[in-house]
């Protein structure tokens, strides 16, 4: 992060298929290596597994998926007075989003199916039904926040 000026954000256009920016944010970050069309084979692929599965309009599945993932809370380190406390604070909504993809796109792929569709498909119907790693990591990250409720104060 530059000390003088601010950091101007990249605007993302919407993809192709669905017209969806979160679609595009999320295809960006599955990306490896910069085989965006990879991403969008994977990403597309598994909107079709999901409404085979689940006979839904898989973008709106998507949507929940990620909006059940967010988090609100997270705890960062704070150092006062030569101890260091972990500080419950809330999340800015861009990092939730960021979070969120993240946690989804990590776990699918440490999934045990067969292909990265497969896993990113079931990690997602998974999450839109509030069950499975990303949730589970979700909550972690709250209960870590309520245990620490103690050191809001050092807030800043």
């Amino acid at each position: 992060m530059p000390r003088r000026q601010v950091v101007v954000k990249r605007e993302v256009f919407p993809d192709p298929k669905h017209k969806s920016v979160i679609a595009a944010k999320f295809i960006n970050i599955l990306m490896l290596g910069g085989k965006k069309s990879t991403a969008e084979r994977i990403f597309y692929k598994a909107l079709d597994i999901m409404e085979e599965r689940t006979k839904q309009d898989p973008i709106k599945m998507f949507k929940k998926a990620i909006d059940n993932v967010k988090p609100l809370l997270e705890v960062k380190s704070r150092r006062v007075g030569g101890a260091t406390y972990q500080v419950p604070i809330e999340v800015p909504q861009d990092r939730r989003l960021a979070l969120s993809f993240r946690w989804v796109i990590s776990y699918s792929r440490k999934r045990s199916e067969k292909t990265m569709a497969d896993r990113l498909a079931n990690e997602l119907i998974d999450a839109a039904n509030n069950r499975g790693n990303s949730i589970k990591k979700r909550e972690d990250t709250h209960k870590m926040a309520e245990a620490n409720k103690a050191f809001a104060h050092y807030r800043w």
